[in-house]
């Protein structure tokens, strides 16, 4: 077993050496912030698919060399990403379409025998139900009917115009995010084709001792734990959305949602990706749809998302992701606001598997790297004495 490697930092190196090094680092870090962003990513891409690459290199009775299982992995993570992305829009704009539909002879379509569209009736009955409870004074029949009015007065190519225009505007950033993406599977599958000389390189500078895991393992470990603790809760809360969406159209409460009931489940499972606000954001579509179908199954939709949050709180989180992750939530809070505040909603989404990695950092090296003392023994002894009682320092 080699000598454990312990790192002594001087006490000059600790009063001037680091906050330089601090400062410097973060002032290149601003300068440089997208390319900082591009590699820290294709860093947690490497680190995530090396098991896997280590895997296909090791298949029984064939010798498949590292570049090779290096492609072989990065064709079937993009194939799965592709056939997933390609499944889930397909039944979205299905869905889409035939909501779209429904909601523009909802609010356009009069019926023949009272010549008034379904909205118009829903507005009468919520108002009449407001009126029969003592509500008087919540006048929303008059409001909505005039937003009903010029929404059904405005041309529906206008609206489409828009969005074409609002799609055009976002060309840009789109063409942006694929650039970076290319630039992110590039340099990943240059640290994959590198990655057994980097933990070499490692494991000579900082050998694992008693028995421990290499440097490289941990990290890989962590960000393993923490990528399939937060897709099983994005499928358990997902699956959870789903399910209740078709329990509450089956049983009549939200008319026809268990048609939407895998579109809704689908929604809330991406969105559950996204820390803190994804749960809410999915929580928008259902309920802007019981709004339209009928304004009083906005109450049962909310109440199955409040005990859907709920559950996911007290009962998911602590046990799924409490052993994968292992931080402290006001840390995690401030990972999230930092990596928003740096560089948007991309940085949110890496901060939990930056502090994951960072977290197998700290314990690797916690007992390898020490600060020396301000004080030296001989100065603790003296102190010592003066304090004893004259009695005692005879003695």
């Amino acid at each position: 077993m080699p000598p454990r490697t312990r790192i002594v930092i001087p006490r000059w190196i600790q009063l001037v050496g680091l906050p330089l090094l601090l400062l410097l680092a973060w002032a290149v870090a601003g300068a440089v912030r997208h390319a900082v962003f591009v590699f820290l990513v294709a860093a947690l891409v490497a680190l995530l698919l090396n098991p896997l690459v280590r895997r296909v290199e090791a298949v029984p009775r064939v010798r498949v060399p590292r570049g090779l299982a290096v492609a072989v992995v990065y064709l079937g993570f993009a194939a799965a990403v592709a056939i997933a992305v390609l499944g889930l829009a397909t039944v979205l704009v299905d869905r889409t379409t035939a909501t779209v539909d429904r909601i523009d002879a909802y609010v356009t379509v009069e019926d023949g025998r009272t010549g008034r569209t379904g909205a118009e009736n829903d507005v009468d009955r919520l108002q009449g139900w407001l009126d029969g409870h003592g509500l008087e004074r919540v006048q929303v029949e008059e409001s909505v009917q005039r937003w009903l009015d010029q929404f059904g007065a405005s041309d529906v190519s206008e609206w489409s115009q828009r969005a074409l225009d609002v799609l055009e505007g976002a060309a840009i950033s789109i063409a942006t995010l694929l650039f970076s993406l290319v630039l992110v599977v590039v340099v990943s599958v240059y640290m994959l084709l590198d990655m057994p000389r980097l933990e070499r390189a490692v494991d000579r500078r900082f050998p694992p001792t008693d028995g421990g895991s290499p440097l490289t393992a941990r990290m890989e470990r962590a960000l393993s734990g923490y990528v399939l603790g937060q897709l099983a809760v994005s499928l358990i809360i997902g699956a959870s959305a789903g399910l209740g969406m078709w329990v509450l159209g089956m049983t009549g409460l939200v008319p026809g949602a268990e048609r939407y009931a895998l579109v809704f489940g689908a929604f809330v499972a991406v969105t559950e990706l996204i820390p803190y606000v994804g749960p809410w954001l999915g929580s928008i579509p259902p309920a802007v749809y019981a709004l339209v179908v009928e304004p009083i199954s906005f109450v049962w939709v909310a109440l199955l998302f409040l005990a859907i949050h709920q559950i996911e709180g007290h009962i998911v989180i602590p046990n799924v992701m409490g052993t994968a992750l292992r931080l402290h939530p006001l840390l995690v809070i401030f990972g999230l606001l930092a990596g928003a505040e740096v560089y948007g909603l991309a940085g949110a989404l890496i901060a939990l598997p930056v502090l994951a990695v960072c977290r197998a950092l700290w314990e690797f090296f916690s007992d390898r790297i020490g600060l020396e003392p301000w004080r030296r023994e001989d100065e603790d002894d003296a102190e010592d004495t003066l304090r004893q009682p004259p009695a005692a320092a005879a003695g």
